[in-house]
């Protein structure tokens, strides 16, 4: 091979190794991991990925130029795959705490964590107290297991991967309790009618809800940030919200503003 085709190949290569850098450039794709099993927050449907938080990721992709590709993990995995640079974003209501600062960064809040205990509908737990000494369901590494452990120290946690595993096992009587985040509890009771499903009890906290990234990411963020603004000044993230998730309260800071 003659210099000058050294010279085309080694451009060539160079340009290919840009293009897959994920970083937020233009032109690059962006890499979002997420779950497929999770309404109404993220789940995937007719082969799609879809939900409140996946939905609003696409349409600021829209308005800043970005070129989006999902990936489906367990919950588990979502924040190690963006801290070691598998992906560039996670997208699943990811609540926002101080203990996950230490090991990615995070966009803007773009909601705030509600959670539910979940039973079947014969269950003798009305709320947070019925779960001492109880079997209560989690998936690992969520709000949900933290709040169980921080709150109520005498339930017996049982950890798993992901939300159908947590769910299944409620529904067989192999637990007494899930904890989920309070919109996807909802959904799976009206998508479960035969499983006599109900919630105990929802409650809100004051942790909020961020897209995730590997430290450093400033100009994606930047990117990403810059999006959240713009779908709620023109009122993209309330259309959203009504249609995901019309009972979960709307804070106010994520209205557009009156008119």
């Amino acid at each position: 091979m003659n210099k000058t085709l050294l010279a085309t190949a080694a451009v060539a290569l160079m340009f290919a190794v840009t293009a897959c850098g994920g970083s937020g450039d233009s032109g690059s794709t962006i890499r979002v991991v997420t779950l497929s099993d999770s309404p109404p927050n993220a789940f995937v449907k007719d082969g799609v990925y879809t939900g409140f938080d996946n939905e609003l990721l696409k349409d600021i992709a829209n308005k800043e130029g970005l070129k989006l590709e999902f990936v489906a993990t367990d919950f588990s995995a979502l924040l190690g795959r963006v801290a070691g640079g598998q992906s560039d974003i996670a997208s699943c209501a990811i609540a926002a705490t101080a203990e996950r600062k230490k090991t990615v960064d995070f966009s803007a809040p773009y909601n705030y964590q509600s959670l539910a205990i979940q039973v079947k509908q014969t269950s003798p737990i009305t709320g947070k107290s019925g779960l001492a000494g109880k079997r209560v369901g989690v998936v690992q590494g969520t709000a949900s297991e933290t709040w169980v452990a921080a709150n109520e120290p005498t339930a017996q946690l049982v950890r798993f991967p992901n939300d159908s595993a947590s769910l299944g096992a409620l529904k067989t009587d192999a637990i007494d309790a899930t904890v989920f985040d309070q919109d996807t509890a909802e959904a799976y009771v009206k998508a479960n009618p035969d499983a006599h499903l109900k919630i105990a009890e929802a409650f809100a906290t004051d942790t909020p809800h961020g897209f995730a990234f590997k430290k450093g990411n400033t100009s994606l963020i930047g990117k990403i940030n810059d999006g959240i603004k713009k779908d709620i000044a023109d009122g993209t993230w309330e259309r959203l919200h009504h249609q995901f998730i019309p009972n979960a309260p709307q804070p106010a800071e994520f209205l557009p503003p009156k008119k």
